[in-house]
């Protein structure tokens, strides 16, 4: 186990340096417009009568800041300074500083939130990094912790019915890397195992990219206490 750990971490350290030196070179490299899951979650936010949001891998942003524009405060967290710097440049000059903060954070290491602070939780392929099953379970048992009752969970990942799934430098534990980014392709059950204790409300499948990156689409709720 101790091992494993140390391989994580080892991993983990060359992911966020590939993404440091990754958003440096490509400044703004997903554009302004929101992916297609920000929008959705916008909705079920909205209908849920969220307040606030922590983003989970935020990058540079363009996700939170369209979180922002729509009315919801942001709290958005990425291990990569250079990504939340780049988030908040364009938060000034979108005029939406007062909505957003940042923080850089790794997602390995518990939330620095206290218990039952936030209304909902995003996280776009976040969980689909290079994290394996064990802090994948403990990343979501945070996003629990932080979550108020009846808070949302709003999350993408890639899964094993995607083209990269398989091929690459395989790490183990599904995960495989492609171009320098390692990735944890999820299987069905491991969706299911997450979601125990939660209320399940949706898995939708959906296309993203050219190649095209096929993934879930998950949405949980936190019970309200009786």
């Amino acid at each position: 186990m101790a091992d494993e750990k140390e391989l994580g971490k080892e991993l983990g350290e060359v992911q966020r340096l590939h993404w440091q030196e990754t958003y440096t070179a490509h400044p703004g490299m997903y554009g302004e417009q929101p992916s297609a899951p920000a929008v959705h979650a916008a909705g079920v936010f909205r209908a849920a009568a969220v307040n606030d949001v922590l983003e989970l891998g935020s990058g540079h942003g363009r996700d939170a800041l369209f979180f922002a524009r729509e009315g919801f405060t942001v709290r958005a967290t990425d291990f990569s300074a250079t990504g939340l710097d780049q988030l908040r440049a364009a938060a000034r000059a979108q005029d939406v500083t007062e909505r957003v903060t940042t923080v850089v954070h790794d997602v390995r290491d518990p939330l620095p939130l206290p218990d039952a602070s936030v209304d909902a939780v995003f996280a776009h392929m976040l969980l689909c990094m290079a994290l394996s099953t064990s802090e994948i379970h403990a990343l979501v048992d945070e996003v629990r912790r932080v979550l108020r009752p009846g808070g949302v969970f709003v999350y993408t990942v890639r899964h094993t019915g995607d083209a990269h799934c398989g091929a690459g430098v395989a790490h183990g534990d599904d995960i495989y890397e492609h171009g320098g980014f390692a990735v944890h392709f999820f299987p069905r059950d491991l969706v299911d195992a997450l979601a125990d204790g939660w209320r399940l409300d949706e898995v939708f499948p959906f296309e993203e990219g050219d190649l095209p990156r096929r993934l879930w689409r998950v949405t949980q709720t936190l019970p309200r206490r009786r």
